[in-house]
């Protein structure tokens, strides 16, 4: 029976093992949790187990998470890195292919990448459509072209974003594609819980949806929330009966209407 404490270190009946675990960047830009009973330095070439077969990848940190069935198979030698390479220059010719049969066969989709795993046993293609798309023929065409197992995937606006990169209102690069390896439900609630102008040019992200940094701060933006008064709603203060007419969350201040007069109250840090 094991037993785990802190530290990714497991005790087993006969010993102590310890697993490390990292984040690595798989070919398709895909930051995933993998683990090793071997250390590896940080950006350090790796090759890689998952479902799909073997990956070509690279250490981008040491992992907090201790949960996952993905390993690393050995370090990457410089054979590996011209495979690599190889294989990057065929998912491009399986891109250009693809694309032509899709034209050929006068379906409405759009292709945004293709991706071969580094054994050459899985060709994976992502693409967007506003409808369901019968791509049978298209696969069959692929598949007697390539001789390997074809995999044809839609996905949405935030996974094409994730997958072509780019610059974020914010001026910076975007967080689907620099640390976020999880994309999470956003909501327009969020947008009114921060108070923000629910205006699409100003809460949208580049993908056209919701930005994903509204999740950041929304706890933090709902609890102080708790502790205004509601806008428009009657209240008694120490300066008589008021109407509540604004309110500024971070600064946990409000602003009422008491006598043809605006005044303004700050809640207490304690203060529930």
């Amino acid at each position: 029976m094991q037993k785990y404490f802190p530290g990714n270190i497991f005790v087993m009946k006969r010993g102590i093992k310890v697993k490390y675990y990292y984040e690595v960047m798989i070919e398709d830009k895909k930051i995933i949790t993998v683990f090793s009973e071997k250390k590896y330095d940080v950006q350090s070439n790796v090759i890689i187990k998952t479902s799909r077969g073997e990956e070509y990848g690279k250490i981008l940190t040491i992992s907090n998470s201790s949960d996952s069935d993905i390993y690393i198979i050995r370090k990457a030698t410089s054979q590996d890195y011209n495979k690599y390479l190889q294989n990057l220059r065929l998912s491009s010719e399986a891109l250009a292919f693809a694309k032509n049969e899709v034209n050929r066969l006068g379906l409405v989709m759009s292709f945004i990448n293709a991706d071969i795993t580094f054994d050459k046993k899985h060709l994976l293609y992502q693409f967007v459509a506003d409808e369901r798309v019968d791509f049978r023929e298209l696969a069959k065409s692929i598949a007697s072209k390539f001789k390997m197992r074809i995999e044809l995937r839609q996905i949405g606006a935030r996974d094409k974003a994730k997958i072509i990169d780019g610059i974020g209102p914010c001026g910076r690069k975007l967080c689907c594609t620099t640390f976020l390896t999880k994309l999470d439900s956003i909501s327009m609630n969020m947008a009114k819980t921060q108070g923000l102008a629910l205006n699409p040019s100003k809460i949208n992200g580049a993908c056209g949806r919701l930005m994903c940094c509204l999740t950041y701060e929304n706890n933090e933006y709902a609890a102080c929330r708790k502790k205004l008064p509601q806008v428009g709603k009657i209240i008694e203060t120490e300066f008589g009966t008021g109407k509540v007419v604004s309110e500024d969350i971070l600064n946990l201040k409000y602003t009422v209407l008491v006598n043809d007069e605006l005044k303004e109250i700050k809640v207490l840090e304690d203060e529930d």
